[in-house]
């Protein structure tokens, strides 16, 4: 069967998104669980360890606390509390962190450090997966033990206020709750009100055991103008008021009940100096942790200084004081100054219970559990424990005993320290066979796109696909018997859980089924090659490719490109770029406006060219309105706004100019109009999509985007054309232009240069899937923009006649000169010599092809690498992405392909 090289070459893509998907989802594991506790249903707690078995603590101790207020501020890092922020703007924190009765503590968290996963970290001690990341857009429902759902369980009343995250976690846990979205950065003002205004009333009842608050104006506020803006100290200011309320009314109560209360202070994760967060810096990790109670005696003259803790310690030190179990899969330890108040006897019973439980955990996901080093400390400190027990029967008030229990305590502390380390290493298992399935998939169509060049980039930009041979093939029988079985054999003797293996058996026969078929294909490829291989040799007469120095360019960019998929510093040292000052920053943004204007209006009709001219002013309007830019009459920047009317202004427009371009495609194809029209409503998509981009791009880049248009002029008018590069040169070079300012325009293979602001322009309310196509065309606006320039340049060129049509599919380019009998013939003078589009689509596949194959088996090598989840995993997402982005590209240059060829 015949195909056109760019429907094949979609067809590939299409096939590889689904290998990397199967690979990202064994890559990507679910965390170590407990069998032993559902959420339904507690094991008995451990007893004290008793040498004459005459202890009588059987149950769980008794609360510690009568209520416990947790307030959670989206984004605190650790130097807005502890730092010089925390001292001007935080005074009544920074007493109580100073003098008063807390404890304060660095709690580190891990990645991926956005909310979701965070909130699951501190409710059940455990690491989230890294895939949490994607999840965290739409939380699904936390089925794992945890403290919400113990505390739930004991009859324990809790009500929330903030983040609607934890309502779509916690469903139907809350006797009473009001949620906002965390998604709409713009707002941070109205979003924290929303909380703020039930505390009053509140307080003021006593039909309640725990409460919960989560702030998110300061995690809007790092989002839009970063950590550096004067609107985080205002914001810091508000929060230590809203703590000072709380924390006087709570002493107020206390009065009355004699039973102390809890307060928590903490943050679920940082941000970085640019604002973002979801990455591994030090700004991103660490985050503030101040426990307040009246039960933490204080002597004067008393100075503590906050200690480095784990995130995942928090779950047990809320189960402990609340006189809960601890959650089963928890991996962090009680933080000991808590209960250092306690009887010695309590608290060595609180550390046992952990310890027994982290045992547990340790039991049933590491099968050498005894020769860790953490089990055999446990075990020496139980027997000690029980040892201090008897002494502690026999007489209360020796030295040995006082000794005794010191050194017990100091063994359980490091017992623990040693047990939660050697959890957190364990804390992952990957899916091999999912991923290996999913790396046979991906090098499988690598192979074929390789194998497929000759035919795919000849003249006829067609090439000759044995989709019926290979079924009818024994070897495609054979092979899928072998697979078939390989397949029962891992899914029934596997011991841990595998994705590949829970799907359906059809939906499994189908997948090794498309392997098979490919892996027949490959070999009918294969000796097509050697075929015409045996025939250039018998032709000594045909021409034989050379290699160009734009070839020896390609080739070793692209390899160059693969090998910097390996870098870890590289990644860990970039850097975001920064903006001027406001009023340099005003005219270096209006210039670029108006060169975005003369660049791109040159081919647009007089209709799209006013659309144009008024989108852009638009665009400055809405800077000047947020505050990022001034106007020449405008002295300061005390009207700010959001911006809304002004973005919508724009958006208008650009959907004016989409819609003009759209219309003449459909024009030139429904009543057969000239060509021109359909190369003008091209351009004017184009230009559309600038114009969204000048929208969404932060002013500093905005230059970046001149750049881009600049570039993409010049190489038109001076190097693609006057040097006749055939379609194949111009695909790669456009494709790589695009991956260059993706970085130019301040990405990197970090998650937290994403600029999730970016979703919610013009928008006064969190929408999601408009949010969700903004934030990713701001993300990827360089990779777009290139392909939709080149599509729209090859499609001019391909209707400007013989000439043009020979310069892009010249015979002469290592990348379009093959040894095959049809390209050693000159195409009669006039004829087509195939579709650019087609090619383009080839290129665009087989140049995204070599990455992700690379990277994949990269990755499965590097998987106990220490940057592992800090560097490799968000550069495989982004890879993941990418192949996503290349498949869209290529079904969009076939469908235009299609339409020139009815044309």
């Amino acid at each position: 069967m015949r195909l056109g090289s760019g429907t094949f070459a979609a067809c590939c893509v299409v096939i590889q998104v689904l290998g990397v998907a199967l690979f990202l989802r064994g890559f990507f594991p679910a965390p170590i669980r407990s069998s032993s506790r559902t959420e339904h249903q507690a094991e008995p707690p451990a007893p004290e360890p008793s040498a004459g078995d005459r202890s009588n603590w059987t149950k769980l101790p008794p609360p510690l606390f009568r209520k416990v207020v947790i307030m959670l501020i989206d984004g605190l890092r650790d130097d807005f509390v502890f730092g010089s922020k925390g001292v001007k703007f935080m005074p009544y924190t920074t007493y109580l962190v100073e003098k008063g009765a807390s404890h304060s503590f660095v709690a580190e968290a891990t990645l991926p450090t956005v909310t979701m996963p965070r909130i699951k970290a501190m409710m059940t001690g455990s690491l989230p997966g890294f895939i949490d990341v994607v999840r965290n857009l739409n939380s699904p429902a936390l089925v794992e033990d945890n403290v919400i759902t113990q505390a739930k369980a004991a009859g324990k009343r809790i009500i929330f206020y903030g983040d609607e995250t934890w309502v779509k976690l916690f469903p139907k846990h809350f006797v009473e709750y009001d949620g906002t979205t965390s998604f709409f950065v713009s707002d941070y003002t109205e979003v924290d009100n929303n909380v703020t205004r039930h505390l009053d009333k509140v307080l003021k009842r006593g039909d309640w055991d725990v409460l919960i608050l989560h702030y998110l104006g300061l995690d809007h506020i790092g989002h839009v103008s970063g950590p550096s803006s004067p609107l985080i100290g205002h914001k810091l200011r508000e929060m230590d008021s809203v703590l000072m309320k709380i924390h006087t009314s709570l002493l107020s109560e206390e009065r009355d009940t004699l039973v102390p209360n809890l307060l928590v202070l903490c943050g679920d994760h940082g941000m970085s100096e640019a604002g973002g967060h979801g990455a591994s810096s030090m700004e991103e990790l660490n985050t503030a942790l101040i426990l307040i109670s009246s039960a933490f005696e204080r002597k004067p003259g008393d100075i503590r200084r906050p200690k480095h803790v784990q995130q995942t310690d928090l779950a047990a030190t809320l189960a402990i004081g609340l006189g809960l179990p601890i959650p089963g899969n928890s991996v962090g330890s009680l933080l000991f100054p808590t209960v250092e108040g306690r009887p010695v006897r309590e608290q060595l019973r609180f550390l046992h219970l952990n310890a027994v439980q982290l045992s547990k955990l340790l039991q049933e996901n590491v099968p050498s559990y005894t020769k860790e080093p953490g089990f055999e400390q446990f075990k020496m400190s139980e027997r000690l424990h029980g040892n201090w027990i008897r002494l502690y029967l026999e007489e209360n008030n020796s030295e040995v005993l006082f000794n005794l229990g010191a050194k017990v305590r100091r063994q359980y502390l490091e017992a623990l320290r040693t047990l939660s380390l050697s959890l957190s290493r364990q804390v992952a298992q990957y899916d091999i066979y999912s991923m290996l399935v999913g790396t046979v998939m991906v090098l499988e169509v690598l192979v074929l796109l390789l194998l497929s060049m000759p035919q795919a980039l000849s003249n006829k930009a067609e090439l000759e696909v044995p989709l019926w041979s290979p079924v009818f093939s024994l070897l495609f029988y054979l092979v899928f018997l072998v697979l078939s079985a390989l397949h029962v054999i891992v899914c029934t003797s596997a011991e841990s859980s595998c994705y590949f293996c829970g799907l359906s058996w059809l939906t499994a026969g189908g997948v090794m089924a498309l392997i098979s078929a490919l892996l027949c294909a490959v070999v009918s490829a294969l000796a097509k090659v050697f075929a015409d291989g045996r025939l250039l040799r018998k032709n000594p007469a045909h021409p034989k490719a050379r290699w160009s120095e734009l070839d020896v360019l390609i080739l070793l960019g692209t390899l160059g490109h693969v090998l910097s998929l390996g870098a870890s510093s590289f990644i860990e040292e970039e850097h975001q770029t920064c903006s001027d000052h406001k009023a340099e920053l005003s005219v270096l943004a209006a210039l670029s406006l108006f060169v975005i204007f003369v660049l791109v209006q040159r081919r647009c009709s007089l209709t799209s060219k006013v659309a144009m001219a008024l989108g852009l002013l638009g665009v400055y309007c809405y800077r000047a309105a947020i505050g990022n830019v001034l106007f020449p009459w405008q002295r300061d920047s005390k009207d700010i706004s959001k911006g809304v009317i002004e973005a919508r202004f724009v958006h208008v427009f650009v959907l004016g100019i989409l819609f003009t371009g759209t219309k003449d495609l459909l024009k030139s194809q429904v009543i057969a109009a000239d060509f021109t029209i359909k190369t003008v409503g091209l351009w004017e998509i184009y230009s559309g999509l600038v114009l969204l981009a000048a929208l969404l791009f932060r002013p500093h880049n905005l230059p970046v985007l001149v750049l881009s248009l600049l570039i993409q002029t010049l190489m038109t008018k001076f190097i693609w054309k006057p040097l006749r590069h055939d379609a194949a040169e111009i695909t790669i070079m456009h494709y790589w232009f695009g991956q260059a300012f993706f970085y130019f325009q301040g990405n990197s293979n970090n998650i937290a240069t994403v600029d999730v602001s970016a979703g919610f322009v013009g928008l006064d309310t969190y929408m999601e899937v408009p949010a969700a196509f903004l934030t990713a065309f701001a993300t990827f606006a360089g990779p777009v923009l290139w392909a939709s320039h080149l599509v729209s340049f090859l499609s001019s060129e391909t209707r400007r006649g013989p000439a043009a049509k020979r310069s892009l599919h010249r015979p002469e380019g290592l990348l379009t000169r093959w040894p095959c009998p049809v390209l050693s013939q000159e195409a009669p003078s006039g004829s087509t010599c195939g579709s650019a589009l087609s090619h383009a689509c080839f290129c665009y596949a087989l140049t995204c092809s070599f990455p992700v194959s690379a990277y994949i088996i990269l990755v499965t090598s590097l998987r106990h690498h220490l940057f592992i989840w800090s560097v490799f995993s968000p550069k495989l997402l982004y890879e993941g992405m990418h192949v996503l982005i290349t498949a869209a590209i290529c079904v969009f240059f076939t469908a235009m392909d299609q339409t020139n060829t009815k044309s």
